[in-house]
């Protein structure tokens, strides 16, 4: 146990996708932040090591139970981009159309609070689609050139600033700004929880943040601390032969 305590938790969710579950239950951020130990985490929020060690271990097995850390670059590319950046296309448009209803009919009660949730949302999507056309056009095409050129015996690939390091330092960047606005939207929802007496198309709304919040937690996830980091690797390795 001592020995898991040193993990961080980035680490421990790579181990074992299932973990995030968990981690979300219990608020443990393990995209933007997920270099902490697990040790630490614990005792900061006041958990027991033991006690959380074990629920994560008593986890049903994830719905994607593949090893990102074994995987080629190019396969882990192309789930980013087939589950996650699609799933944000499709959950944005969704979500403004149930907070458009909700502006039309509940203004006099919670009109504030929508707005200012509109506003969050609204920034988040435009981050976001401009965050996910720089990895699709630029990043993560280098990445799998990078993979193909440590396969193939070649040099590295040109790469902006000089390095993969610059564009996955800008990406980072722009995930902890994307996980500034979860924070923000989970602020204003107090932890995503209707208001009393909230008609279905709230419920309905909150629940669907949540997933959001969840999946951009994975989706960060696999490229801070999986994607990224082999990548770099790589370029290293190149460089120094």
């Amino acid at each position: 146990m001592m020995h898991a305590e040193s993990k961080t938790v980035a680490d421990m969710v790579a181990e074992n996708p299932a973990r995030a579950a968990v981690f979300e239950k219990h608020g443990i951020d393990f995209c933007c932040q997920g270099q902490q130990p697990f040790g630490e985490v614990c005792k900061e929020r006041g958990l027991s090591p033991d006690t959380l060690w074990d629920e994560l271990n008593a986890s049903p097995p994830a719905a994607d139970t593949t090893d990102w850390n074994a995987a080629s670059l190019a396969d882990l590319v192309e789930h980013i981009v087939a589950r996650h950046h699609a799933y944000l296309r499709s959950a944005f448009p969704s979500i403004a159309e149930k907070l458009g209803k909700l502006i039309q009919v509940h203004t006099d009660t919670h009109g504030d609070m929508l707005l200012r949730l509109d506003k969050v949302i609204r920034g988040l999507e435009a981050e976001l689609t401009d965050h996910m056309m720089k990895e699709e056009r630029i990043l993560f095409p280098l990445i799998t050139q990078l993979e193909a050129a440590q396969q193939e015996g070649k040099p590295a690939p040109w790469a902006p600033g000089g390095s993969i390091k610059h564009p996955i330092r800008m990406m980072e960047q722009e995930h902890d700004s994307a996980g500034n606005a979860l924070k923000s939207l989970k602020a204003i929802t107090s932890n995503y929880a209707p208001p009393p007496g909230a008609c279905g198309t709230f419920e309905a709304l909150y629940r669907q943040l949540q997933e959001l919040e969840a999946d951009l937690h994975v989706h960060i996830h696999l490229e801070n601390h999986v994607l990224f980091p082999r990548a770099a690797s790589i370029e290293v390795e190149l460089q120094g032969q």
